[in-house]
């Protein structure tokens, strides 16, 4: 549905949920589309005149680097890139592996931005370029049992607060969408790496439903992954194009929440919807006293 002057968007993690709705709502509104994933089996269903897959680990700098040399020489630009890809590790922080954290940050911090600093590469060169980076509610309102997931959320935001300001000389815009409750696999998913995430045995093991359910809190009266699609598309396609856009359920709710609650009371609510006031400090150890019964 493309022609062949139309804008070039290049989209990580197309598997499914937002990635997937965003190549095709992009190409329904005539742009020619790179749709990625690290599995190229995933995404060969959306393949059509103007919506090319290609595959694309974004935590490999080599297939990164692979793919841009493929679309350089097939499209010969890239005008706009989406940093889709990531993943949610839910669980205790105190239990949580460092090689889970690590690896949390692979993906939706550093990942994007080393794609980052290989495609502005070339927008410098052709003299512009739009970035948009797919942060989320919980890199600004933190909730527990999501710290890892939250904290990857915030890196990713105040780093396109940077790019946005040290990009702007090269003509070349950096946004941040702000996204709330989206229909995805993004809470499934959390929920199966959960066994990666806790001890064993666990001193949640108590509150293992309410883990369970912030890793399925995004999908609470969550707004339709075309939905979403649609109005961001919209949105990029606007010849002023907004830094910071707020797209999905409870996207606005939540950072309200976050600015004008008081924090202690903030942090009750949290404390009690999560179950947390149901768990109690284990008691003291007695200490040995000094045997002085020795002959």
């Amino acid at each position: 549905m493309s022609s062949i002057n139309a804008p070039v968007v290049l989209i990580t993690g197309c598997s499914s949920g937002i990635g997937r709705a965003l190549a095709l709502e992009f190409w329904q509104q005539g742009y020619c589309v790179y749709a990625t994933a690290r599995r190229v089996d995933a995404i060969a269903s959306l393949q059509q005149p103007g919506l090319n897959i290609a595959q694309l680990d974004v935590t490999d700098t080599s297939q990164i680097t692979h793919c841009l040399r493929e679309i350089g020489d097939q499209a010969g630009k890239i005008d706009l890139l989406i940093n889709n890809a990531g993943y949610a590790a839910v669980g205790p922080l105190l239990e949580m592996p460092q090689s889970e954290v690590q690896a949390q940050f692979a993906t939706n911090v550093f990942a994007p931005l080393a794609l980052i600093q290989q495609v502005a590469a070339h927008m410098i060169e052709q003299g512009s370029g739009t970035i948009v980076n797919i942060g989320s509610a919980s890199g600004i309102l933190v909730t527990p049992f999501a710290g890892a997931y939250c904290a990857s959320k915030a890196a990713l935001h105040a780093l396109s607060e940077a790019l946005r300001i040290e990009l702007a000389p090269f003509n070349i815009r950096v946004v941040l969408v702000q996204t709330g409750a989206i229909q995805s696999n993004i809470g499934n998913a959390a929920t199966e790496r959960l066994a990666n995430t806790l001890a064993k045995p666990s001193r949640y093991e108590t509150i293992m439903d309410k883990i369970r359910a912030r890793a399925m809190a995004s999908q609470q009266n969550a707004t339709s992954t075309e939905t979403y699609a649609q109005q961001l598309v919209n949105d990029l396609s606007k010849e002023q194009i907004p830094a910071w856009i707020v797209l999905g359920h409870h996207s606005r709710w939540l950072a309200f929440l976050r600015r004008w609650l008081p924090q202690k009371l903030r942090d009750q609510i949290l404390i009690t919807k999560f179950g947390l006031n149901l768990l109690h400090p284990s008691p003291p150890r007695q200490q040995k006293s000094p045997d002085n019964d020795r002959p």
